[in-house]
């Protein structure tokens, strides 16, 4: 029963030059984790608005929405997608990304996905470099390293890395998302972390 996931409910604001839609969790056991991921998930939604200049800058019109990557074992991960348009060529579409336990409400960043002291920087950034060349992907800059606070979100047993349009590759090519099994990172994932929850 403790493995179902959790309820969610989209809520909805539309006024001039925004049309916003976002999750939040209900009818969960612990009010309090409820809130905790609630509060969470409008802070995220709140910055994402203020980095695309909404509504400091009256030419900017806001779509914004989201999308369920995981919703199972205790672990919900979302991703958050904000698209301004001010006028140009084209808008610009941020997407940010979180992953919460649903029994403690905690949202977990990269690093604290694997066990202490593990070089995941550098094992995600080998996958990753090996995966552009596969695929022949022409780059801005040169890759090099992720972040060590990258972008990620958690789908079907596999951490996806992303990065955000203009981060590594022209406009054309997007978000760039790189799947990693949790199999391929086994033997440094924190077992008690939401990754953990995908192994077994």
């Amino acid at each position: 029963m403790e493995h179902q996931p959790v309820s969610i409910q989209t809520f909805k604001v539309l006024k001039s030059k925004l049309d916003l839609m976002y999750p939040a969790v209900i009818h969960m056991k612990n009010p309090l984790v409820q809130h905790q991921i609630n509060t969470t998930i409008v802070g995220a939604v709140n910055k994402q608005l203020h980095d695309q200049g909404f509504p400091q800058n009256p030419s900017t019109d806001v779509t914004a929405y989201y999308e369920i990557k995981t919703n199972e074992r205790r672990v919900l991960s979302l991703s958050l997608m904000n698209y301004a348009f001010s006028g140009g060529a084209h808008g610009l579409t941020i997407q940010n990304s979180l992953t919460f336990s649903t029994e403690t409400g905690k949202s977990y960043t990269l690093k604290e996905l694997f066990k202490p002291g593990s070089d995941y920087v550098a094992k995600l950034s080998a996958i990753i470099a090996a995966e552009i060349k596969l695929r022949d992907i022409p780059l801005l800059v040169d890759f090099t390293s992720i972040r060590p606070d990258q972008d990620f979100y958690i789908a079907d047993k596999s951490l996806v890395v992303y990065f955000q349009v203009y981060e590594l590759a022209a406009y054309v090519y997007g978000f760039l998302y790189f799947p990693i099994s949790v199999y391929a990172l086994q033997d440094m994932i924190a077992e008690d972390g939401p990754l953990g929850k995908m192994m077994y």
